[in-house]
């Protein structure tokens, strides 16, 4: 095969360079250009994703510090409870206790005879006395006047004038 050499060919050869030299100029440039966008896009993006993480660990503190806010709030509801159930037991058996001992005192007859005579000296002689089913006395007087010397009613009024406070302090 015989070749044929173009005689514009070697005439077009500079330009050729000159636009080959610029293309790859052009491709150095874009792909610098490129590279810087890229740059930029990942710091934006580091920046960002670090901002989200600040975020999000001022987030999750808060609500850690909300959460324990509500925790403890119920832990100490869930103590005053506890605590208030022990007092009210305590009163409870105290009470039941008084009423026993009142019950015992008044199986003395001449206990139950000064605390009939009590009655009659507050409500006056024509005051009926009668016994209480529950233990201790009830009066009553024909105008409506009444007193309850019950067992309960007795010591429900003991126990009022009591200051239980120290019983339920801290030592």
């Amino acid at each position: 095969m015989n070749e044929v050499k173009d005689p514009h060919g070697a005439a077009l050869e500079p330009l050729r360079a000159a636009l080959i030299a610029r293309a790859h100029a052009e491709a150095d440039r874009v792909c610098a250009a490129a590279e810087a966008d890229g740059q930029r896009v990942l710091a934006a993006a580091r920046n960002n994703a670090a901002q989200l993480l600040t975020d999000a660990r001022a987030q999750g503190e808060a609500d850690a510090a909300a959460l324990l806010a509500v925790e403890t709030a119920s832990a100490r509801r869930a103590a005053r409870s506890v605590l208030l159930a022990a007092q009210r037991a305590a009163y409870d058996e105290l009470r039941q206790r008084a009423r026993t001992a009142a019950r015992a005192l008044l199986d003395d007859r001449s206990r139950r005879a000064r605390l009939t005579a009590a009655v009659r000296d507050r409500l006056g002689e024509h005051a009926v006395v009668r016994e209480h089913p529950d233990g201790g006395i009830v009066a009553e007087t024909p105008d409506g006047r009444r007193v309850d010397a019950s067992i309960d009613t007795l010591v429900d009024s003991a126990l009022a004038q009591l200051d239980l406070e120290p019983l339920w302090a801290a030592s």
